[in-house]
């Protein structure tokens, strides 16, 4: 039987004040009317982002059992989503799920969640890089930031990179298993631009979706990324369409909450342009590379 809507398993932490993780991945699919399912690996009072002080409640210990119920009960995901994990242990057990759960006709989507700006998150160190270049082993799709990127495959971080270096990064990345690398956050070597850039393996196509950079830091844009992105890939979207889509969202959502003077660390302010997820997108500004 046909569910009546998409169904999306979503492993991510749960924040209580802040626009990050299952706080953002929930409203925005519900909007793109895709039914999320989460799988909560940890529950925070606040994210991690610039509060200090917060209460943290590990779940790892009881994911397992979760799990065990849902497949005890035959649920089927139309998608597998995960992000931040906290732990080798929480790899182990997502690598596991999509055992359990992944299928030919699932997408399997892994935002690899690690660090920015050249260094990795605190909760980070080398043996989850290690587990992580696995784990993107057994998805269709990745969406590491540039920093990311850099540490998956134990590259310099450069705050200036050709295009020509990111194209061979992105084939790098995909021999690591996965269909489809979606880089974001790129820096553009000749202007003020920033750019999300992918490649389709099975197309052997390239794409470059770029944006005027805005001076302004915001947790949870790499949340809000990747769940327009699969909200859109799940509605029939092409690539570059939904690419585009996300990267406008996240442009509007940025200027929507850059002249408000309010503290950047509790993310966009999602509630002013969630409806903005509602229109068809008119003017595409994704790019070939050749």
């Amino acid at each position: 039987m046909d569910k009546p809507v998409k169904r999306v398993a979503a492993i991510h932490d749960l924040s209580g004040f802040g626009r990050s993780s299952l706080s953002v991945i929930i409203p925005i699919l519900s909007t793109m009317k895709v039914q999320v399912c989460p799988v909560p690996t940890a529950v925070l009072s606040t994210h991690t982002g610039g509060f200090e002080g917060y209460s943290f409640i590990d779940l790892t210990d009881t994911m397992q059992s979760y799990i065990d119920h849902w497949k005890s009960i035959d649920i089927d995901f139309d998608c597998i989503y995960s992000g931040f994990l906290g732990s080798p242990k929480q790899i182990d057990i997502v690598s596991k799920f999509i055992d359990l759960f992944g299928n030919q006709e699932n997408l399997k989507v892994i935002d690899p969640v690690m660090g920015d700006n050249g260094t990795l998150y605190s909760t980070m160190n080398e043996e989850m890089v290690e587990k992580m270049k696995k784990l993107i082993g057994k998805a269709d799709i990745i969406t590491p930031n540039f920093t990311e990127a850099a540490y998956l495959l134990d590259e310099s971080y450069e705050t200036e990179i050709s295009e020509e270096i990111i194209k061979n990064w992105l084939v790098k990345l995909s021999d690591m298993g996965p269909k489809i690398v979606i880089i974001t956050s790129v820096p553009e070597k000749e202007c003020k631009n920033t750019s999300v850039i992918a490649y389709d393996r099975e197309g052997k196509k390239f794409w470059k979706v770029s944006c005027l950079y805005i001076p302004a830091h915001f947790p949870g844009t790499g949340d809000t990324f990747t769940s327009v992105l699969v909200g859109s890939l799940l509605q029939g979207d092409s690539l570059p369409v939904a690419m585009d889509r996300s990267v406008q969202f996240i442009v509007s959502a940025i200027r929507a909450s850059y002249g408000f003077d309010y503290p950047q660390r509790e993310g966009i302010l999602l509630e002013r342009v969630l409806e903005n997820l509602k229109l068809p997108v008119f003017v595409n500004s994704y790019e070939i590379l050749k």
